[in-house]
């Protein structure tokens, strides 16, 4: 299968990652003036949703709310989570096994993308981008049901059927009904042969064939394969102990206490993995500030930094203030970002960790020079934009929308940070620079750049007093894998002069 075959099984590509640059969310295309086969884009207009969209308490059916939100990821390039989450604020399941139902679907659905694609196409008489995207979205999630969740193929495709009839899209339940019924027949989801190697993993485990090829060539197929499978993994939720209130033994002692399944993390000194829980603000100690929710790779790279007590620090690309908080906990931080709107998230968060003394925001662009008036930092800490290309279990709709030359924009943009914030390094400070990607071309590669232009500056490991860190040739580096981490790079450099 060629490159642009596998790229027209997936969405556009978007440049902004869960870290990247802002882009504006692309509008919907005007579909042609055409009438095609029912469920084809621009085979009739919009209806309002009738009455009977929503069950008898008023809520929106679950699949009926699943494919809402799938279509709307679709149509807007927004982020699954922002859509869902929103969705679910705003139509509340009357149980929470159904808002836990919905995610499955909505997320489940995403990581499968292409697999559920390249076997719907086999049996679709028409080509799937030419779908409306509430059709095409149900067809993936009766398809999702079959063949990844406990649910009957007679009623993966009867309840599928009847969530687009309660949308009030009657007229595409006998295209839907025929496609599933085909997907039934199946005992598993058809796959391109095993060889080309590569093309058949970029299917099997629904991820890019660029993004597939390059992992290989980077990491070995072995390790690759691991990457690829893990990203199809939902993540455990990990928070990271508030320090400066608690200990993380106590609150492993707490948490027994009022029934919570919990345990320590490996890597991350201040890590707490939770099971079998529902929205995390319900969680005993959120409320009370003793806890952030933070990947354990994540924190792992605010204890690298090793950064001094009571320095002042800048957190340079802050939204969403996980590490920024992180640092605070401990010492005074100017947390800048270049979306004013995402501050207010950080500065909320402050607060309710009880760290608001020592956090102050600004709305500055780290990649321009920064204000003289800030002065000069301890410690500067870069998280910098990047591809996401460590966090996909958590985005797995980025998959899809990033595009390999995407990176050499993000090239420009990081070295662009990095030239800017080096100046707020005082003497004999600390330069941390961090991504959430997997690639070495944001992440080592960016550093060694820098050290060579800038002589000043040298790599130097956190101190034997911060632990121990899973590394590459010296930095911190984490993948995705069995050991459950997201993907992530971070360099600890000093200023000698």
């Amino acid at each position: 299968m060629s490159d642009e075959r596998i790229k027209n099984l997936r969405g556009p590509s978007r440049l902004a990652g869960p870290r990247g640059p802002a882009s504006k969310p692309a509008a919907p295309k005007p579909a042609a003036p055409r009438a095609p086969a029912k469920g084809l884009k621009g085979a009739g207009q919009s209806k309002p949703k009738p009455a009977n969209a929503r069950g008898p308490r008023g809520e929106l059916t679950p699949r009926a709310l699943a494919i809402t939100v799938l279509a709307r990821v679709a149509a807007t390039d927004a982020y699954l989570n922002v859509v869902l989450d929103s969705q679910l604020d705003e139509h509340r399941p009357a149980e929470v096994r159904d808002a836990a139902f919905v995610t499955e679907l909505c997320y489940g659905a995403t990581r499968r993308q292409l697999t559920l694609d390249y076997g719907l196409q086999q049996v679709c008489t028409h080509q799937l981008p030419t779908l409306e995207n509430e059709v095409l979205a149900a067809l993936r999630l009766g398809a999702y049901q079959m063949f990844y969740m406990r649910v009957p193929k007679h009623a993966a495709v009867a309840d599928t059927v009847e969530a687009l009839k309660r949308l009030g899209l009657q007229r595409a339940t006998g295209f839907v009904n025929a496609v599933l019924r085909k997907m039934a027949t199946l005992e598993a989801p058809p796959l391109p042969p095993p060889e080309p190697r590569d093309e058949h993993l970029a299917i099997l485990h629904s991820h890019p064939l660029w993004l597939v090829k390059r992992w290989i060539r980077q990491f070995g197929p072995e390790r690759a394969e691991a990457m690829l499978t893990a990203d199809n993994q939902p993540p455990s939720v990990v928070v990271r102990v508030n320090t400066s209130r608690t200990t993380r033994e106590s609150l492993l002692t707490e948490l027994e206490e009022v029934g919570i399944d919990a345990k320590a993390t490996t890597m991350s000194s201040d890590g707490i993995v939770f099971n079998g829980v529902g929205r995390v603000e319900d969680v005993y100690g959120y409320a009370e500030g003793l806890w952030q929710v933070q990947d354990e790779a994540a924190q792992l790279v605010g204890l690298y930094a090793a950064i001094p007590d009571e320095a002042r620090v800048l957190d340079a690309c802050a939204a969403p203030g996980g590490k920024a908080c992180h640092i605070a906990q401990r010492n005074t931080v100017v947390a800048i970002d270049l979306h004013a709107n995402k501050l207010h998230k950080i500065t909320d968060e402050a607060k309710r960790l009880g760290l608001l003394d020592r956090l102050k925001t600004r709305a500055l662009d780290a990649s321009k020079p920064l204000p003289e008036g800030l002065g000069d930092f301890h410690a500067v800490m870069i998280d910098a934009p990047c591809s996401g290309l460590g966090t996909l279990r958590r985005h797995p709709e980025l998959r899809y929308r990033r595009l390999e030359e995407d990176l050499a924009d993000l090239h420009r943009l990081q070295r662009a940070i990095l030239e800017s914030c080096q100046n707020a390094v005082a003497p004999g400070g600390l330069l941390t620079y961090a991504v959430c990607s997997t690639d070495p071309s944001e992440g080592q590669d960016q550093v060694e750049m820098f050290l060579r232009s800038h002589p000043d500056f040298t790599a130097e490991p956190p101190p034997a007093s911060a632990g121990t860190f899973p590394n590459v040739q010296g930095y911190l580096r984490t993948l995705p894998g069995p050991e459950g981490a997201d993907g992530f790079f971070a360099a600890r450099l000093r200023r000698m002069y």
